[in-house]
């Protein structure tokens, strides 16, 4: 298997599980408890962050490239499709969807979004699915901007339309 900082390089759009999608900057070199060590850096433009990312191991914690434009339609596909079966214990659901946000699978990704899109409809989420969901939004978003190169009106407002289709 490769290492890390030969499957990617500076220019490349990856996505990074939990903090969404960018594109690598640079490949720094920092020393961090003594040990000298090779960091992609990742900017992701959907909020200015920066993260960085090591090297070794990247795919490892689930860094991969964004998905290709194909794929754009089977990710509304899933927004608009019928909710999942919930857990109805908050804190079950909770790791549950906390699992499929780690996976970094955009589709994962996009049920999350879509469940918990409906369930605040209905009921409000508690403090924590607020978060989770505003992060899941985030990591769904990011990506389907680099993809698609759409604005964030637009895009947010397709989200919207697709999931709450179903009525």
């Amino acid at each position: 298997m490769k290492d890390g900082e030969s499957m990617f390089s500076i220019g490349d759009k990856i996505v990074y599980p939990m903090h969404g999608a960018g594109v690598i900057e640079a490949v720094e070199e920092k020393e961090i408890l003594g040990e000298l060590r090779k960091y992609f850096v990742l900017h992701v433009p959907y909020n200015g962050m920066k993260v960085m990312i090591p090297c070794n191991g990247a795919s490892q914690i689930g860094v991969r490239d964004i998905i290709p434009k194909e794929q754009v339609e089977p990710v509304f596909e899933v927004l608009s499709s019928e909710s999942t079966e919930m857990n109805h214990n908050w804190n079950r659901r909770f790791r549950e969807n906390m699992e499929l946000l780690k996976s970094g699978d955009i589709f994962s990704v996009s049920e999350v979004v879509r469940n918990l899109m409906r369930v605040d409809r209905v009921k409000k989420l508690s403090t924590g699915e607020k978060k989770m969901l505003s992060d899941a939004r985030h990591i769904l978003m990011s990506e389907l901007l680099l993809v698609t190169k759409d604005d964030v009106e637009a895009l947010g407002q397709r989200m919207e339309e697709e999931i709450f289709s179903i009525g």
